[in-house]
Order: structure tokens, then C-alpha cells, then sequence
């Protein structure tokens, strides 16, 4: 690469014009696909009777370089989401000076969470205690702002399914939230799934947001501002939003298929 993409002011005319030619090709094409996505975001909320400024679109970069996180931060993209720290530290750093908010969204380890906690803005994959206590050590030792975090909910686990599975089942959500409430260090943000692979909402999405729509009413009661309902990525933001989600994940319908994991 000849030039610097990384600086603190994507979008200027400064910063499209020094473009390499394969920059501009690939700003192009996340445009053009970034436009299709919204599109379908902005029918989805109209169809729901919902603003359409209810909705944060979340692009996850897994597995793409840090250069098309600076094209998409040059795109107006804000919200960036990644599951894996060893990809996801360096590229942060790299994009350290661009206005992007940094969403952490897979499992996460105990040993990587003081690498996570130096970038990421919001943790969705919150489903232990252990997690949340050390979390919470982290952020305090790191002094940094509070951390928000959604607790991940796995609806394959309400009827024995997914054991194994990341996520706590609907029954235990209640319990954790109240843990990351009263953690210091910690913000309660809100409740994030993934559609189920298994168990009677598996291949229903609708049906599957609709009951986490249900927790995170549970969860909004007793914690007013714990208002995030991440659910929905490129196959199924439409019923996503249909059910209340306000933060939709979305990485292939924006980024293009993606590489098999190394």
C-alpha cells in the first residue's frame, strides 16, 4: 500500500482521491453492497412500522483485513464487529485513529480478556460469571470507561438442546444480567442471540426473535437502560427487525463470502 487510509478523517476528498486503484475497486464494490444492505434495513424497519434510526447496523470484518475496515470507516460505516482477539487486536490498533465503535461478538476466553478490553466498546458474548468477574478486573486494573456488555442467550438450551453451545439458556438470564448490573467496571447494554441450529425454533428465525424480544423485555424491567437487542445478521435481519432487534450483525451480504477461518 502506498498510502495511508488510517488517518482520523475517512469520507474527504482527501482520502477518496488517494485511493490506489485496488482501493478504489474494493471502496466501490462495499459501497455498492453497503447500499443494498441498507436498503433492506430501511424496508425492514418500514414494514415494522419502526424508524429507521432505531436499527445500528454492525459490519462484521472476521476474517477481513484492516484496510477494508478503514474503506468502510471511509464509507460512514461506525459500528465494527469482531469474534476472534488474535485478529481482532492488531487490527484495531492499525485502526486505532478512525471514529469506529468495536464490538466484540464471539466466545471469549478468560486469557483474552485483557487484550479485548483494550479495544472493544461492547462485549455481545457474555454467558458466565467467570466472564463477567473477570471483565470487570480487567477494566478496572486498565481504567479505561465502562465496558458495555449483552448477555448471550442460547434458545436451543430452553429445551435441552446446545449444550455445548456458547450462551446461557433463557432460564439462567435474569441471574446474569443482574451479576453484570452490579459489577463494577461493567455496564448491562442489553441480551444478544444467534438464530438456533437446534430445538424447536431451529430454521425459524421469526419465532426466535420473537421469544428474545420476550427476554429482553424481562431484562428491560429490571434494568431500564439495558436497551441493546442484538440479534439478525445477512440471512435474516428482515425478521430480526420484525422483532425488535436494534443492532443487527452483518458480515457477508456487506464484506462478500468469506475465507475458510486459518
Amino acid at each position: 500500500m502506498t498510502n495511508d487510509i488510517y488517518g482520523p478523517f475517512p469520507g474527504s476528498a482527501e482520502f477518496t482521491a488517494a485511493l490506489t486503484e485496488g482501493q478504489r475497486a474494493r471502496y466501490e464494490e462495499l459501497g455498492t453492497n453497503l447500499d443494498v444492505v441498507e436498503r433492506r434495513i430501511a424496508d425492514a424497519c418500514a414494514a415494522a412500522g419502526r424508524a429507521r434510526d432505531e436499527v445500528t447496523l454492525i459490519v462484521v470484518t472476521k476474517t477481513y483485513p484492516a484496510e477494508d475496515t478503514a474503506l468502510l470507516a471511509g464509507l460512514g460505516v461506525t459500528d465494527v464487529a469482531e469474534n476472534r482477539d488474535q485478529d481482532a487486536a492488531p487490527k484495531a490498533e492499525q485502526c486505532r485513529n478512525l471514529p469506529l465503535d468495536w464490538h466484540f461478538v464471539g466466545q471469549l476466553q478468560t486469557n483474552k480478556v485483557r487484550s479485548v478490553v483494550r479495544y472493544a466498546n461492547h462485549v455481545h458474548s457474555v454467558d458466565r460469571l467467570r466472564l463477567v468477574e473477570s471483565l470487570s478486573a480487567a477494566v478496572l486494573k486498565s481504567e479505561r470507561p465502562e465496558l458495555g456488555c449483552l448477555v448471550q442467550v442460547a434458545l436451543d438450551k430452553e429445551h435441552g438442546e446446545g449444550a455445548h453451545r456458547a450462551g446461557v439458556a433463557p432460564e439462567d438470564v435474569a441471574q446474569l444480567a443482574d451479576a453484570i448490573a452490579d459489577t463494577p467496571g461493567l455496564r448491562l447494554d442489553g441480551v444478544m442471540t444467534v438464530a438456533p441450529l437446534n430445538g424447536p425454533l431451529a430454521g425459524d428465525p421469526a419465532r426466535a426473535f420473537d421469544r428474545l424480544t420476550e427476554i429482553a423485555t424481562a431484562v428491560r424491567a429490571a434494568h431500564p437502560t439495558a436497551t441493546m437487542v442484538s440479534a439478525g445478521m445477512s440471512g435474516d435481519l428482515e425478521q430480526a427487525i420484525a422483532a425488535g432487534a436494534t443492532h443487527v450483525r452483518v458480515g457477508t451480504a456487506v464484506l462478500g463470502v468469506r475465507s475458510p477461518l486459518r
